[in-house]
Protein backbone atom coordinates (compact mmCIF):
# COMPACT_ATOMS: atom_id res chain seq x y z
CA UNK A 1 0.00 0.00 0.00
CA UNK A 2 1.51 3.46 -0.51
CA UNK A 3 2.09 5.79 2.37
CA UNK A 4 -0.38 7.77 0.91
CA UNK A 5 -3.75 8.62 0.72
CA UNK A 6 -6.17 10.91 -0.75
CA UNK A 7 -8.84 11.28 2.22
CA UNK A 8 -12.34 12.90 0.96
CA UNK A 9 -14.45 14.68 3.28
CA UNK A 10 -17.87 13.50 1.77
CA UNK A 11 -19.78 16.01 3.79
CA UNK A 12 -17.39 18.87 1.87
CA UNK A 13 -17.54 17.08 -1.38
CA UNK A 14 -20.85 18.77 -4.02
CA UNK A 15 -19.85 16.96 -7.14
CA UNK A 16 -18.11 19.85 -8.91
CA UNK A 17 -15.87 17.43 -10.53
CA UNK A 18 -13.09 19.65 -10.27
CA UNK A 19 -11.13 17.12 -9.40
CA UNK A 20 -11.55 15.12 -12.36
CA UNK A 21 -11.12 18.09 -14.78
CA UNK A 22 -7.67 19.07 -12.95
CA UNK A 23 -6.61 15.68 -13.13
CA UNK A 24 -7.37 15.42 -17.10
CA UNK A 25 -5.73 18.66 -17.73
CA UNK A 26 -2.67 18.32 -16.34
CA UNK A 27 -1.99 14.61 -17.28
CA UNK A 28 -3.15 16.25 -20.81
CA UNK A 29 -5.91 13.62 -21.62
CA UNK A 30 -8.27 13.31 -24.48
CA UNK A 31 -11.95 12.53 -23.97
CA UNK A 32 -12.43 9.27 -22.20
CA UNK A 33 -9.85 8.08 -19.70
CA UNK A 34 -10.60 9.69 -16.38
CA UNK A 35 -7.43 9.09 -13.80
CA UNK A 36 -9.90 9.69 -10.74
CA UNK A 37 -13.53 9.99 -10.77
CA UNK A 38 -16.80 10.70 -8.56
CA UNK A 39 -19.31 8.31 -8.49
CA UNK A 40 -22.60 9.56 -7.55
CA UNK A 41 -24.83 7.45 -4.90
CA UNK A 42 -28.61 7.36 -5.18
CA UNK A 43 -30.32 10.22 -3.69
CA UNK A 44 -31.99 9.29 -0.51
CA UNK A 45 -34.11 10.86 2.07
CA UNK A 46 -32.42 11.75 5.46
CA UNK A 47 -34.87 13.43 8.00
CA UNK A 48 -37.38 14.07 5.18
CA UNK A 49 -34.40 16.05 3.22
CA UNK A 50 -32.44 14.55 -0.21
CA UNK A 51 -29.28 13.82 0.34
CA UNK A 52 -26.92 12.64 -2.28
CA UNK A 53 -23.14 11.50 -1.25
CA UNK A 54 -20.61 12.03 -4.16
CA UNK A 55 -17.45 9.82 -3.51
CA UNK A 56 -13.99 10.25 -4.69
CA UNK A 57 -12.17 6.99 -6.76
CA UNK A 58 -8.42 7.16 -7.92
CA UNK A 59 -6.68 4.49 -7.49
CA UNK A 60 -6.14 2.97 -4.37
CA UNK A 61 -2.37 1.68 -4.74
CA UNK A 62 -2.69 -1.61 -3.21
CA UNK A 63 -0.54 -3.29 -1.08
CA UNK A 64 -0.54 -6.13 -3.89
CA UNK A 65 -1.66 -4.86 -6.83
CA UNK A 66 -3.20 -7.19 -8.97
CA UNK A 67 -2.40 -4.36 -12.47
CA UNK A 68 1.43 -5.17 -11.74
CA UNK A 69 1.13 -8.90 -11.78
CA UNK A 70 -0.43 -8.89 -14.62
CA UNK A 71 1.43 -6.62 -16.99
CA UNK A 72 3.50 -8.83 -19.34
CA UNK A 73 6.14 -6.08 -20.11
CA UNK A 74 6.90 -4.74 -16.30
CA UNK A 75 5.09 -1.12 -17.86
CA UNK A 76 2.78 -1.22 -14.38
CA UNK A 77 5.16 -0.83 -11.59
CA UNK A 78 5.13 -0.06 -7.99
CA UNK A 79 7.59 2.38 -6.45
CA UNK A 80 9.34 0.74 -3.32
CA UNK A 81 9.83 3.93 -1.51
CA UNK A 82 6.61 5.11 -1.09
CA UNK A 83 4.15 2.43 -3.15
CA UNK A 84 3.01 4.74 -5.44
CA UNK A 85 1.62 2.20 -8.81
CA UNK A 86 2.05 3.91 -11.96
CA UNK A 87 2.53 3.12 -15.98
CA UNK A 88 6.13 3.46 -17.23
CA UNK A 89 5.02 4.83 -21.04
CA UNK A 90 8.08 3.71 -22.78
CA UNK A 91 7.31 -0.04 -21.60
CA UNK A 92 3.92 -0.29 -22.03
CA UNK A 93 2.39 -1.98 -25.19
CA UNK A 94 -1.12 -1.21 -24.73
CA UNK A 95 -2.12 -5.24 -24.38
CA UNK A 96 -5.05 -3.96 -21.47
CA UNK A 97 -3.69 -6.75 -19.26
CA UNK A 98 -3.78 -4.29 -16.05
CA UNK A 99 -7.07 -3.52 -17.13
CA UNK A 100 -8.78 -6.69 -17.03
CA UNK A 101 -6.51 -7.61 -13.82
CA UNK A 102 -7.86 -4.51 -11.73
CA UNK A 103 -11.42 -4.93 -9.77
CA UNK A 104 -11.64 -1.39 -9.49
CA UNK A 105 -11.90 -0.11 -13.25
CA UNK A 106 -8.70 2.22 -12.18
CA UNK A 107 -6.24 2.04 -15.35
CA UNK A 108 -7.94 3.47 -17.81
CA UNK A 109 -7.18 3.25 -22.04
CA UNK A 110 -6.12 6.22 -24.07
CA UNK A 111 -6.99 5.96 -27.27
CA UNK A 112 -4.87 8.76 -28.73
CA UNK A 113 -1.65 7.12 -27.42
CA UNK A 114 -2.45 3.05 -27.87
CA UNK A 115 -1.69 2.57 -24.00
CA UNK A 116 -2.91 2.36 -20.22
CA UNK A 117 -2.90 5.54 -18.35
CA UNK A 118 -3.55 5.54 -14.33
CA UNK A 119 -3.74 7.65 -11.46
CA UNK A 120 -0.02 7.98 -9.81
CA UNK A 121 -0.79 10.89 -7.19
CA UNK A 122 0.98 12.88 -9.88
CA UNK A 123 4.05 11.37 -8.75
CA UNK A 124 5.98 14.38 -10.22
CA UNK A 125 4.04 16.74 -8.19
CA UNK A 126 4.67 14.68 -4.95
CA UNK A 127 7.98 14.51 -5.74
CA UNK A 128 9.03 18.05 -5.50
CA UNK A 129 6.71 18.12 -2.55
CA UNK A 130 3.54 19.13 -4.04
CA UNK A 131 0.18 17.77 -3.71
CA UNK A 132 -1.70 15.58 -6.66
CA UNK A 133 -3.84 18.23 -8.97
CA UNK A 134 -7.08 16.74 -7.79
CA UNK A 135 -6.48 17.62 -4.33
CA UNK A 136 -5.07 21.28 -5.16
CA UNK A 137 -7.89 21.87 -7.13
CA UNK A 138 -10.70 20.77 -4.98
CA UNK A 139 -12.98 23.84 -4.20
CA UNK A 140 -14.75 22.80 -1.40
CA UNK A 141 -11.25 21.33 -0.01
CA UNK A 142 -13.01 18.06 0.34
CA UNK A 143 -9.85 16.13 -0.82
CA UNK A 144 -6.69 16.34 1.45
CA UNK A 145 -3.54 14.69 0.19
CA UNK A 146 -2.47 12.55 3.47
CA UNK A 147 -0.08 9.75 5.03
CA UNK A 148 -2.19 6.48 5.45
CA UNK A 149 -1.25 7.51 9.35
CA UNK A 150 -2.99 10.52 8.99
CA UNK A 151 -5.68 9.22 7.16
CA UNK A 152 -6.72 6.41 9.90
CA UNK A 153 -6.49 9.40 12.49
CA UNK A 154 -8.84 11.69 10.22
CA UNK A 155 -11.24 8.50 10.14
CA UNK A 156 -11.40 8.02 13.72
CA UNK A 157 -11.37 11.90 14.89
CA UNK A 158 -14.89 11.64 12.42
CA UNK A 159 -16.09 8.97 13.17
CA UNK A 160 -15.93 10.43 16.93
CA UNK A 161 -17.37 13.38 15.99
CA UNK A 162 -20.48 11.22 14.46
CA UNK A 163 -20.63 8.96 17.97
Amino acid sequence: MSIYYIYQDHDRCIGCYACEVHCKTKNELPVGPRLCRIIETEIKLIGGIPRQRFVFMPCFHCEDPWCVKACPTGAMQKRSKDGIVFVEQSLCVGCKSCITACPWGVPQWNPETGKVVKCDYCKDRVDQGLKPACVTKCTTKALRFVTADEASKLKREKFVRVV
